[in-house]
């Protein structure tokens, strides 16, 4: 009998000492607001890490490749964890993008990612790049074993400045740490919504930022370096909430058990965020995009964020800088639901305007007051800028003079200006739509500035695009409007989507940068609208999924070609360099096969001013005596027809 007890004792302690604990695996991401590749990698990556129970997600906003310029910023604000964090001679990560690269000590490029302190390839990652994170991924770094369990709870006071986290750590096995074992907490802000982008990538929508450490991730709460199976320990941390925190709603902590001598990270948590008591939150202003009318009514939809009913509010509107007469609004408004609120009619004259409001005087207070600010963009186009309208991209400024971008629904990407490629690689300068990071059905549209056509008999619009695909199962499209009525009515005079408009291979393994041969143009011909007065066009383009859609040169203007053919199914490559020139151009049409061809050079307003007939696939130009400007430079034959945009500079 005493000899069974004693197996059974054996068995229950072996049962304890190997015993193990649900893992949530840690991604750290280090990202930064002036990285380009790091906006259009993150809004497909959070979605991803949102779905997915078995992993807690971490941001630190890094200056690579720089630093934004502005005196506040998401680095700036937490600057000095964020460089330790990343850096070589703080935290020392080794960066090792794939299994053989050589290794060097910090994170060295954006975006990167690591699972519990570890490669994203050790888990089967393509690499560290972020691309590559999917569910698999995630699940495979989840499934390593560990035997820490956290359990962390939040008490928070009266206006959610400080809080008071308590934290215990159970080991279910005994565990030896290789250096010194810590306890790092980190406050994070799960969403942050910025109007106006913080650096220069265009980002906007930021999620679980790092905002502080507690008593810093440098020092971290030491932990014993060797547990027994059961041992438990709990540890009480005082947290003071920093002044730059966006939006106190969306604050949480997180958590994790480190291990210095390998990096590794054995277990992480995460508390729910604090539940406010009064909040009202500025969701959105409806009014049109366009209107032909120079007044209107704009509404404003609020949402109580809080706890508690609301049941009076202020709320200011705001005029393109100027503020209007308050509305004093009372009611119910429950937690959880939205209002729309009517406000005072505005006027404004010709031209694009910005209207936004702010919410003041909350019943009962109010806690979050970084969300109280809605604004949206509209314009009247009853003024009109007289054609030839010739845009590159080539300016930094994003959307170019008298242009106007809308985000229909508010989606986490829109189009914004790249310096990946340009048509037919004449610049390094486009317009780059997302698709790959949109969501299903996101739409974005981009208006040419309100145009006058008098004197142009023959108008035409031109636009050189290139679109590569994840699957052949992603539809995304572009679409093509004009309006002569002050956008009452709309025309559409293009569409294409899905496999029609792609110019490149699919691609379901990196990012799409175009090639010079992976260009197409498309000439519309509009002589519906020859001497219009005031013509809107507008760019309208629909996400599915797929990779990249780059579009440049956008040319409306008098016809420059005397007959129109398409070449949407040619893969002749037409190149001029250097563009921009000053004495010689090269010109280069790689499919002209011994055809004889014509070449003209027209200016801006559609004079020639050069004429060449070609045979040979490259020639050059001698543009000495041609004044500073813009050109077009056509090269026509019998079955083709291609035109590209030159700029002179001397």
């Amino acid at each position: 009998m005493i000899k069974k007890i004693l197996t059974l004792s054996l068995i229950a302690t072996a049962l304890v000492a190997t015993a193990q604990v649900p893992r949530t695996t840690l991604f750290e991401e280090f990202t930064g607001e002036n990285c380009a590749p790091c906006a259009s990698t993150n809004p497909a990556l959070n979605v991803t890490l949102a779905g997915n129970p078995n992993v807690i997600a971490i941001k630190w906003q890094v200056p690579i490749p720089s630093a934004p310029s502005a005196t506040w910023s998401l680095y700036q604000t937490n600057i000095t964890e964020i460089n330790w964090r990343y850096q070589g001679g703080g935290y020392g990560y080794p960066s090792q993008n794939t299994a053989t690269n050589t290794i060097t000590s910090g994170i060295n490029s954006a975006p990167s990612g690591r699972f519990d302190g570890q490669h994203a390839w050790t888990f089967g990652a393509t690499s560290d790049h972020p691309f590559y994170v999917n569910n698999t991924v995630i699940n495979n770094a989840a499934a390593v074993s560990t035997p820490f369990s956290i359990n962390m709870g939040t008490t928070w006071d009266a206006t959610f400045s400080n809080a008071v986290v308590t934290i215990t750590v159970t080991a279910a096995s005994a565990f030896t740490s290789s250096a010194n074992l810590v306890y790092r907490l980190c406050l994070t802000e799960r969403a942050i919504n910025f109007s106006t982008a913080p650096g220069s990538n265009g980002e906007k929508d930021f999620y679980d930022v790092v905002r502080k450490s507690y008593p810093s991730i440098q020092a971290g709460t030491p932990l014993p370096t060797n547990w027994t199976a059961g041992q438990t320990q709990t540890y009480t941390i005082n947290c003071a909430v920093p002044s730059y925190i966006q939006d106190k709603g969306q604050m949480a902590f997180v958590g994790f058990i480190q291990d210095d001598g390998t990096k590794k990270i054995w277990q992480a948590a995460r508390t729910s965020q604090p539940l406010i008591t009064n909040e009202a939150k500025a969701v959105a202003v409806n009014i049109p995009s366009v209107t032909c009318s120079q007044s209107l009514t704009p509404m404003a939809t609020i949402k109580n964020n809080g706890v508690n009913a609301i049941t009076a509010l202020t709320i200011s509107p705001i005029l393109d800088g100027v503020a209007g007469a308050s509305i004093f609004w009372t009611g119910n408004l429950t937690p959880g639901t939205t209002t729309l609120i009517s406000m005072n009619v505005i006027n404004y004259v010709s031209g694009s305007h910005t209207f936004s409001f702010d919410i003041t005087g909350v019943s009962g207070g109010d806690v979050v007051t970084s969300n109280n600010s809605a604004k949206f963009p509209f314009f009247n186009p009853s003024t009109s800028f007289v054609a030839p309208i010739n845009e590159g991209f080539l300016g930094t400024t994003f959307p170019p003079l008298n242009w106007m971008l809308f985000n229909l629904d508010g989606g986490q990407y829109t189009f914004s200006r790249s310096t990946l490629a340009g048509g037919y690689g004449t610049s390094s300068e486009s317009i780059l739509f997302q698709v790959n990071s949109a969501a299903n059905g996101d739409m974005d549209e981009l208006y040419l500035p309100p145009s006058d056509l008098t004197g142009i008999t023959a108008p035409e619009l031109s636009f050189d695009f290139s679109y590569c695909q994840v699957a052949t199962s992603n539809k995304d499209s572009i679409n093509v409007f004009a309006s002569a009525d002050c956008g009452t009515t709309w025309t559409k005079i293009y569409g294409n989507g899905s496999t029609g408009m792609i110019t490149a291979p699919t691609n379901s393994v990196s990012f799409f940068v175009p090639s010079a041969s992976q260009w197409s143009t498309t000439t519309l011909p509009l002589p519906t609208y020859a001497n219009n007065t005031n013509l809107l066009v507008k760019f309208q383009v629909k996400g599915n999924k797929g990779n990249r859609l780059f579009i440049d040169n956008i040319n409306l203007q008098q016809s420059t070609i005397t007959s129109i053919k398409s070449n949407a199914t040619t893969n002749n490559v037409f190149s001029i360099y250097p563009n921009p020139a000053n004495t010689f151009v090269y010109v280069n049409f790689l499919g002209l096969n011994n055809s004889p061809a014509t070449l003209k050079i027209t200016n801006s307003i559609g004079q020639v001013v050069n004429t060449t007939n070609v045979l040979q696939q490259k020639i050059s130009l001698n543009i000495s005596e041609l004044p500073n400007g813009i050109y077009f430079v056509n090269i026509e034959s019998a079955s083709f027809s291609k035109t590209q945009k030159l700029i002179i500079a001397k």
